[in-house]
């Protein structure tokens, strides 16, 4: 390509951008009507799918909170656990030892009932390990009760995949092994969308995205019932939207700590 062809590609280039800029600069820029100083246009398509102009200044604008820091709470979660009490918990004889909340026996559940929600925990093997296979810090996180996150100490225990630490007890395993050794501090962060009933049918089944130690193990992954052991799994119309968190034990003194929720 001669040179005087490069020049003449880059001026129009030069031209055309000249023109957008003049064109962005002329379209008028509108406040929302709400009065909260949020600007944008008017006079750009609708999107379909929401009825808003695009860059729609009165579009609802997203709640502003306060994220939390060194995996602490963001300031619109409901702390279930700071190591100072079981306020937010039934009755049970769990045990609270130097701020960190320790599994004894039978199921941990909230006095209060969730839905939809984002849920943070971190927890802790023993070591060295207790008991046999079974026992290796087997617990588990029950999604409104019934829908079990499998705790445990897989780091080099080479249990059935789908009852490894992370899987969705007897459904799916995790993407990964993402286990720490045991005696380390791990994290879970599941963000759970309840079952969804009509008429006493499911109309849309549970889902779930979840990181293991800041590791993806499940991205939108069905879960297809309530969870068991050595069963399949199934939904009934005794199930409902909403249910308590449940931690659950398997007389293996699991530790945890710093743990949150927020509705979705």
């Amino acid at each position: 390509m001669s040179r005087r062809v490069v020049t003449v590609v880059i001026a129009v280039g030069l031209t055309l951008l000249l023109v957008c800029s003049a064109a962005v600069l002329a379209a008028e820029l509108i406040k929302a009507k709400d009065g909260s100083g949020i600007f944008g246009y008017k006079d750009t398509p609708i999107l379909p799918w929401c009825g808003f102009h695009v860059h729609d200044p009165d579009r609802p604008a997203p709640p502003v909170i306060t994220p939390g820091t060194a995996n602490g709470p963001p300031s619109d979660a409901t702390v279930l656990f700071d190591g100072k009490d079981l306020s937010q918990w039934l009755p049970s004889d769990w045990k609270i030892d130097n701020g960190e909340l320790i599994a004894v026996s039978g199921h941990l559940r909230t006095k209060e009932s969730f839905g939809d929600c984002q849920i943070y925990l971190e927890w802790q093997t023993p070591n060295p390990p207790i008991g046999g296979w079974m026992d290796r810090g087997n617990n588990g996180v029950l999604l409104m009760g019934l829908f079990e996150i499998q705790i445990y100490d897989s780091y080099k225990t080479h249990l059935y995949p789908d009852g490894q630490a992370a899987a969705v007890y007897g459904q799916t395993p995790p993407l990964v092994n993402a286990c720490r050794p045991p005696g380390e501090w791990q994290s879970f962060d599941i963000i759970f969308y309840a079952p969804v009933f009509k008429d006493g049918a499911l109309e849309r089944p549970a889902r779930i995205t979840m990181l293991h130690n800041g590791v993806l193990v499940h991205h939108n992954q069905e879960i297809y019932g309530r969870t068991g052991h050595r069963n399949l799994p199934h939904y009934d119309g005794r199930i409902a939207s909403e249910g308590p968190l449940s931690l659950m034990s398997h007389n293996n003194p699991v530790r945890f700590r710093n743990i949150w929720i927020r509705p979705l």
